[in-house]
């Protein structure tokens, strides 16, 4: 699967894009300023992502990885 696909089928889920999802993780404290913060590792953004959104591993680390910079 495409990273966009990824992108697509998180979005289709929870009816948030990526961009909103960055919003929710800097109100949640992962993110300042839009960016990771250094102290955060994957673990505590993929149980959030888990257990507030129902989504599977691989979509988790696929929005970390967004959230990392990653694009495409």
């Amino acid at each position: 699967m495409s990273f966009q696909a990824y992108m697509d089928n998180i979005q289709a889920k929870t009816g948030n894009s990526p961009e909103q999802f960055k919003k929710l993780a800097e109100k949640k404290g992962f993110l300042e300023k839009g960016k990771l913060k250094s102290d955060v590792k994957a673990g505590a953004i993929v149980e959030w992502l888990k257990t507030e959104f129902e989504l599977g591993h691989g979509h988790a680390m696929a929005l970390f990885a967004y959230f990392k910079g990653k694009r495409d």
